[in-house]
């Protein structure tokens, strides 16, 4: 039981940060211990699976982003507030302008997994927005911790130019020294006020976003394996549509006006087999870069 996990901690140990840790570290390792993360520490990475991770954690990061800015004077966020040092959407926006054009709004895809994690933000961002600290931490620390590895992965694998383009989300300007600020961070987010049940329900959250992350790569997978076996590309294309309808989730409902935000129109995805091989294998890294609290 959640609250029976957190009360097993000495007082010295409950802080935040480091439940968190221990509260997800089964399912990170369940993603870390996978046979495609060798593949990828030799750059076994091809540019256009790259490119659909990118487009999926533009949706994301515009939903996080989002609610975050509803919620900057919310005392239950504002401490860990960091916009200038942390937020995402600017720079992947410069990122996909980079691989799909200037009409790159109109390209990229948002599969159905993708949407079922921006769905669970703005829910959360609107009725819980003591929870958005869990999805911030396990995204933007993440980030910060593992990013830099990816990127030079990725620099390197797919030949992008030293000057950085395309890799703008792993760059960030507006922080100097990552251990410091990490440590900043960490110590914003521990002196947040909780009482047990929010925490233990901060806990839980966490270990969702955790699964979502996996389910947007999941999905993709999933997608491409489909289009093989039945030896239709062109049904990929309508599968990775974003389905319009008033659809709801266990997270909860979201307005026509957010399901529109996330509808697209999506360039037709070509089904090879190094492409299924490499999709999924990306997918585990970027999650494990995504939410690599352990490398904190």
């Amino acid at each position: 039981e959640p609250t029976s996990f957190l009360l097993s901690f000495p007082s010295m140990l409950r802080d935040l940060s480091e439940l968190m840790k221990e509260a997800t570290k089964e399912v990170h390792e369940q993603a870390e211990n996978t046979p495609f993360m060798k593949n990828f520490q030799k750059g076994q990475v091809s540019l256009h699976e790259f490119k659909l991770v990118t487009a999926s954690l533009y949706f994301i990061y515009s939903a996080l982003e989002e609610e975050i800015e509803h919620n900057r004077n919310n005392p239950v966020y504002a401490p860990v507030y960091f916009p200038s040092e942390l937020h995402r959407k600017a720079a992947l926006e410069k990122d996909l302008e980079y691989f799909y054009g200037s009409n790159w709004r109109e390209e990229i895809p948002c599969p159905e997994a993708t949407q079922k994690y921006v769905e669970r933000l703005h829910y959360v961002g609107k009725k819980h927005p003591e929870l958005l600290v869990a999805h911030a931490y396990t995204r933007y620390l993440g980030d910060l911790s593992g990013g830099q590895v990816l990127k030079k992965i990725a620099q390197k694998a797919l030949q992008l130019p030293s000057t950085g383009e395309g890799l703008a989300f792993f760059t960030f300007d507006g922080v100097s020294n990552a251990t410091k600020f990490k440590q900043l961070y960490r110590s914003r987010m521990n002196a947040l006020e909780m009482d047990v049940a929010t925490k233990t329900r901060v806990l839980e959250e966490a270990k969702k976003a955790f699964l979502l992350n996996i389910q947007v790569f999941e999905a993709l997978q999933e997608l491409v394996s489909k289009g093989q076996e039945n030896g239709h590309p062109a049904q990929l294309k309508a599968e990775l549509r974003t389905r319009n309808t008033s659809k709801s989730y266990e997270n909860g409902p979201v307005s026509g006006k957010e399901r529109e935000r996330t509808n697209t129109r999506h360039t037709e995805m070509r089904s090879n087999t190094p492409l299924l091989r490499w999709i999924l294998a990306l997918s585990f890294l970027v999650t494990t870069v995504a939410v690599g609290l352990f490398a904190m």
